[in-house]
């Protein structure tokens, strides 16, 4: 068996900061694609980019009545797949969706999206997680600070920060409602988490993070040299962001809904290994071992 160098050391005794030790864009900028040079040197310079309409109405139509099939479908409910919201018991996020349902898949393969993909990780892409996240009115609880390759490198084995991620806005995001926020340029700084991995951790961190979140300290030191971005944009607009970005999102306690399909895209050639910080993978329908190429 192969073994892989760790480069992104987590889950120790200590929290430790490292420079990124990997290309953001690894393709040359100008390849030919979805995305202009600028707008590739943006996405490395920044680690997102925001497309202000990248689906047009009558498609986000068609993808909002999906969401809401799946939403009142009980076996859908019912599966594992799907994540409930603590208090509520509403559904806070359904897992491979992109499985689940044809009409989500059709736009992984839309060439406006995995396009893109191909372009920032400079190969064929996979699909290492699909979800709908639902955040419905009065109180739908947020996500904590993260990085997501801090995640998918300490339990799901991914070696190198080659993964990219579109959220995509079926309902409008306001100012208040719970929109995504990106430290810009955090992407650069590699932050590895203190604490021991629990066996079943996904199931406690996909409701509430707490393996895996930075300290107050490094969270205070990371805003005070980049700053914090908020994503707002009406349905059909989306945004692009590197794995290794600072991210979260806060509750939405306003009355106005927010959806957003969320598509996870992996170079073929950093396929996930033994996760480097956890006793055990997490589930497929989390971190996928099907290395398919998106076509």
């Amino acid at each position: 068996m192969t073994t892989v160098t760790d480069l992104y050391p987590s889950r120790g005794t200590t929290e430790v900061s490292i420079p990124r030790k990997d290309p953001v864009v690894w393709g040359p900028l100008d390849t030919p694609g979805p995305i202009a040079a600028d707008g590739l040197r943006s996405f490395e310079n920044d680690g997102f980019l925001a497309v202000d309409q990248l689906i047009g109405a009558d498609e986000v139509a068609v993808y909002h009545k999906e969401l809401e099939r799946l939403l009142a479908d009980p076996a859908i409910r019912a599966d594992e797949r799907s994540i409930i919201e603590p208090k509520s018991k509403e559904i806070r996020s359904v897992f491979e969706v992109h499985r689940i349902s044809e009409v989500f898949a059709n736009l992984v393969r839309d060439e406006r999206v995995v396009g893109r993909a191909r372009q920032i990780l400079g190969s064929d892409v996979y699909v290492h997680q699909s979800r709908i996240n639902v955040k419905p009115g009065f109180g739908a609880g947020g996500f904590y600070w993260h990085s997501d390759f801090e995640t998918w490198h300490a339990e799901d084995g991914l070696p190198n920060m080659r993964t990219v991620s579109v959220s995509i806005a079926l309902t409008e995001n306001h100012d208040t409602n719970g929109g995504l926020m990106i430290m810009p340029g955090s992407h650069r700084t590699y932050l590895g988490c203190a604490g021991a991995t629990p066996s079943d951790n996904y199931k406690k961190s996909l409701q509430m993070q707490d393996a895996g979140t930075p300290s107050d300290e490094a969270l205070t030191e990371l805003a005070g040299e980049y700053g914090i971005k908020l994503f707002t944009g009406k349905a059909g607009s989306a945004t692009w962001f590197d794995c290794n970005c600072m991210h979260g999102s806060g509750d939405n306690i306003t009355p106005f809904p927010r959806s957003n399909v969320f598509i996870v895209f992996n170079s073929v050639e950093n396929e996930a290994v033994e996760p480097f910080a956890a006793p055990v993978r997490r589930p497929e329908f989390i971190g996928a071992r099907d290395f398919t190429p998106v076509k």
